[in-house]
């Protein structure tokens, strides 16, 4: 029976091909993990027309061996990229490809050098990624259960939040909470922001204590088996005014359309201009600061991106947010963010936390 990573490298060997590629480095960890399964920190790829060869240092040796099948495993002492260039020139390669978003230029300039003059790199971008946008079944699985453990955690830290807790303090039970319910950690630092502070979309956690009469947004996700999660709510501490109910009304309102409009064939950018309309007639639009959403999986952000006037078109299997919000200036912000994965012939939203306007 066909592995999932030997279909991956059939696919990527096919792309080799139509490229006229003899060999692709690949250089960027989550494109190695798919691949071969590898989850070393260090090394480079080496991806030919009929073998693989992982170029790494003596700390993942044995973990190469251990981790991967089929695949060659070579240690390096003077230096990865010099390495992988010397690797290039004896095994006669012409035409090499490689990502130049995951390559510096120094690096670049030392594959270049040592790879001699025989061998022509090429810049060739995504070929891993774009394979990586379509998840097959064991992905989805996985990045259900990521889905509801974030939801569980999520819903877990809104019980906590009270008069007098420090964002600090919510943002650490939150991690708490990951690991304890098998993550391995977050996917990206929990966003907790009290009050003024909600208005900043990316708000990091400090020792600014809850009042009553203040917005909360939280934002996080969880890495389970190497995939991500994530997902935002807002809830309000206190009895709400009736201009945050509104604010909160057309928000969901943005995330439901833009919910709605997920569907394979249509365009990234489709999805976006959902929930920019319904925000607009709540002349909303011009506080919503960020684009829509972003694509999930090994890695918190992917493609596609959910963006204004993106032409890519969803295709089933791509996995993404739908985030939207809006964010006042001395007052708050809020956002309303799940997992949205495309199917052939439906959507199915993979975080499970209720959306309903919560006052403390």
């Amino acid at each position: 029976m066909t592995t999932p990573n030997a279909a991956r490298q059939a696919k990527l060997r096919q792309s080799l091909a139509s490229e006229r590629l003899d060999a692709l480095v690949v250089t960027h960890p989550p494109d190695w993990y798919y691949l071969t399964g590898f989850t070393g920190e260090a090394g480079a790829l080496i991806v030919q027309r009929n073998k693989m060869t992982l170029v790494t240092d003596g700390r993942f040796i044995v973990q190469g061996r251990d981790e991967t099948s089929g695949v060659r495993i070579m240690q390096h002492k003077a230096g990865l990229h010099a390495a992988v260039g010397e690797f290039l020139r004896g095994a006669g390669i012409r035409r090499a490809g490689f990502d130049p978003g995951q390559l510096t230029i120094a690096q670049h300039s030392v594959l270049r050098k040592t790879s001699g003059r025989r061998c022509k790199l090429e810049r060739v971008e995504g070929l891993v990624a774009g394979l990586r946008k379509r998840k097959d079944a064991h992905e989805l699985a996985q990045m259900r259960k990521a889905a509801i453990l974030a939801s569980e955690v999520v819903e877990h830290a809104i019980g906590l939040l009270k008069p007098g807790v420090e964002e600090l303090e919510i943002a650490a039970e939150i991690e708490f909470q990951m690991r304890k319910r098998g993550a391995s950690g977050p996917a990206f630092e929990s966003i907790v922001a009290f009050g003024e502070r909600a208005a900043l979309p990316h708000a990091r956690p400090t020792a600014k204590r809850l009042r009553k009469n203040e917005l909360v947004v939280l934002d996080l996700g969880a890495i389970l088996g190497h995939y991500c999660s994530d997902i935002s709510r807002t809830v309000y501490v206190g009895t709400a005014p009736k201009q945050v109910k509104e604010w909160y009304k057309a928000v969901l309102e943005a995330q439901s359309a833009a919910i709605a409009a997920v569907r394979s064939g249509a365009t990234a950018g489709d999805v976006d201009s959902a929930a920019r309309t319904t925000l607009a007639k709540y002349k909303l639009d011009r506080f919503f600061v960020h684009s829509t959403g972003h694509g999930l999986g090994l890695e918190v952000h992917e493609d596609p991106r959910v963006a204004r006037g993106q032409k890519t078109r969803l295709e089933p299997g791509n996995v993404i947010t739908i985030e939207p919000g809006v964010y006042m200036a001395g007052v708050g912000g809020i956002r309303i963010e799940d997992d949205v994965a495309v199917h052939e012939d439906r959507s199915e939203i993979l975080t499970r936390s209720p959306r309903d306007f919560i006052e403390l």
